[in-house]
């Protein structure tokens, strides 16, 4: 069983590590495609928290808003690998702050194409995070191993 447990964690991690590697290669100077892809949503989520929440929002340069991604989930997805709570909070931590920014699907309508394909990208990483935080639920329940006590030998003389 710990071999196919390993397994699927390093698959699972994959996901994140892969795409983490492919940002990487592309940032460039000012944040590379990802950079340049966020910017319209960053700039609409940030105006839909300004305007719900009454607070404004710091300004932020995007290159290190990815370089913060792509360190969450390297390491993250590394640390996940051998079986680490602290790794799977980091990229419960990714996927709690890129997925709503990124999966705007609220601002679609509902009737239109976009709002399918981005809705269901949405609900695929809340599965991925749901997955998450069933596998930091596993990790906190399962009982540690206790040495086997070794019962007194009595001396005989």
């Amino acid at each position: 069983m710990g071999f196919v447990s390993f397994a699927g964690r390093v698959l699972f991690a994959s996901v994140f590590l892969l795409s983490a590697y492919q940002e990487f290669t592309e940032f460039g100077t000012d944040g590379g495609p990802a950079a340049k892809n966020l910017q319209p949503k960053f700039n609409s989520f940030t105006k839909n928290i300004s305007v719900h929440l009454g607070v404004v929002v710091p300004h932020v340069e995007l290159k290190h808003v990815i370089a913060a991604t792509i360190g969450l989930k390297g390491l993250g997805g590394l640390l996940f690998i051998v079986s680490s709570s602290f790794g799977a909070y980091l990229l419960a931590l990714y996927l709690a702050f890129i997925t709503p920014v990124v999966y705007d699907f609220y601002n679609y309508d509902m009737e239109k194409a976009e709002f399918v394909q981005i809705f269901m990208k949405f609900t695929q990483n809340l599965a991925l995070f749901g997955a998450l935080l069933f596998f930091l639920g596993m990790k906190n329940s399962v009982p540690k191993r206790q040495a086997k006590k070794k019962a007194a030998k009595s001396k005989t003389t």
